[in-house]
Order: structure tokens, then sequence, then C-alpha cells
């Protein structure tokens, strides 16, 4: 199965019980979390996800909606005596912030952490099923969107199952087109939509995104799938974002929390 199961989908502040940005996807029967907002491991537990089975993190950039939930999420790991390596992908001083979280409270984990560096494009992991790889997004820090893919199989095994899919998880970002050749043609799309286009210009100017610039990008990716999420906690109802962004591009709808998608 390939699948996209929403933990988090406000932005900076909780608000409405809508938590920070997280993100869990399966894949071929492996599970990869995206982002670590502030609850998720509270939002695991309520969906009751098996997270022991979490084997990548990867962290979009350092606005503490999308990690401050991850030392937390460490630290259990350890207390619950996990023996799985864990990898960690994020820019370059995610690993000196989680180091110096563990070395002050004097915590030794009983499996291995490995936090790597993103500093650029290009794959992160890949195995002969499926790769992972990043793309810079357009924000006001380092921030990078994710794509999983799977591989096309060898002839024999090709008949077993529909063409390769692949899911695109567009991070913070401004409305920026350079980003649609990292994400041209993928099943699901996961872009910003922090605000509704009549405040455009605090988009803009925040380095965000609107609905309709959200359903415009996916249109112009040819994706086949949209969803929208980090609404900003001005908003108590989100429905109108939806509203907006299907006038642009039709196969367009909220990511909701505890909902599983199929890519």
């Amino acid at each position: 199965m390939f699948s996209v199961t929403i933990l988090g989908n406000n932005s900076a502040v909780p608000a409405y019980e809508r938590f920070p940005t997280s993100q869990l996807v399966s894949l071929n029967g492996n599970k990869f979390l995206i982002d670590c907002g502030e609850g998720t491991q509270m939002q695991l537990m309520r969906f009751k996800i098996r997270y022991s089975r979490i084997s990548h993190v990867f962290i979009s950039h350092l606005h503490g909606d999308h990690y401050f939930g991850l030392i937390g999420l460490i630290n259990s790991f350890g207390l619950l005596n996990r023996q799985q390596d864990l990898h960690i992908y994020g820019p370059a001083p995610l690993k000196e912030i989680i180091e110096m979280q563990l070395q002050v409270a004097s915590t030794r984990l009983p499996f291995l952490l490995q936090i790597h560096t993103i500093n650029s494009p290009g794959i992160l992991v890949e195995t002969a099923e499926f790769k992972i790889s990043c793309f810079p997004t357009d924000h006001r820090i380092e921030c990078y969107g994710f794509l999983f893919q799977e591989k096309e199989l060898p002839r024999k095994l090709a008949a077993q199952r529909p063409k390769p899919r692949s899911y695109a998880y567009c991070a913070d970002t401004r409305y920026d087109e350079r980003i649609l050749p990292f994400v041209e043609g993928a099943d699901l799309l996961y872009h910003e939509s922090t605000y509704l286009h009549d405040q455009f210009e605090k988009a803009e100017l925040r380095f965000h995104a609107t609905a309709k610039q959200a359903a415009t990008f996916a249109k112009k990716a040819n994706v086949n799938r949209l969803l929208l999420g980090h609404f900003s906690s001005q908003y108590e109802h989100i429905q109108a974002f939806e509203e907006e962004a299907r006038e642009v591009f039709s196969a367009s709808e909220n990511a909701l929390q505890g909902v599983t998608y199929l890519v």
C-alpha cells in the first residue's frame, strides 16, 4: 500500500483542534514521517498508528511547527527500548540541535540515531522498490520538499502492480514555478495553502501560498490530485480553502487530520 495519513494540518500555532504539520507515509510496508510538529506523538497514538515502525523522519525546515515534536519522539523511542536504527534528514543545524538536546539531558539511546544533512536537491533514500528525493522551496529560511516514488518493476512482476506511483510534499513555500519540474505528474501532491487568496499579499510577504495559488500550481504540474494544508490559525473553518481551490483545479481537497489518502 502507498498512502499518506495526515497527523497535523495547521500552521504555526495549534488551533481549533488542528495540530502543526506532520504526515505519515506508508510505502510497501515502510513507514516514513514527514515533519514532526508539536503534538505529533499524541496524534500517532490518537489514530492508533504503530509508530515504532517509523524508520525515517524527514524535516523540511527549522521553523518550530515542523520539528518541535522531534526530540520528544526520539526520547520516547529510547524509553520504549527501540532497537531499530532511526534515520533523520533535515537542514544542517538540525544535527547540532538534536545532539545538544540529548547531551544536556544525558540521554543514552538504545538504538542508532543517524542524522543526515540536506543541503541540495537530490536522492535521499533509494531501494530496489522506491526512492525518496528532496527539492528546495521558496520559504523565509532554507526549506525542502520531498518526493516519494515507486520504481518500475521488472517486466515479470510489473503485471502484478499498477504503474509506479508518486507522492510530492511541497513544504512551506510561496508560489514558485521553479518547483514544477520536481513534482511534474505526481499522483498526489500536497501543497501548503496558509491563506485564502484575498490575503495573497500577506502570503507573499510571509513566504506562504494561498489555496488558489496551490491549485494553480497543481494544474500546471499536471498532478492527479491536490491536498491543501498548513492552514493559518486565523481561520476557524477551512471549507472555503477547498472551495477556492476547486474553482481552479477540481481534484483539490483539504488534508484532514486522521484521514489516510491513497496515492
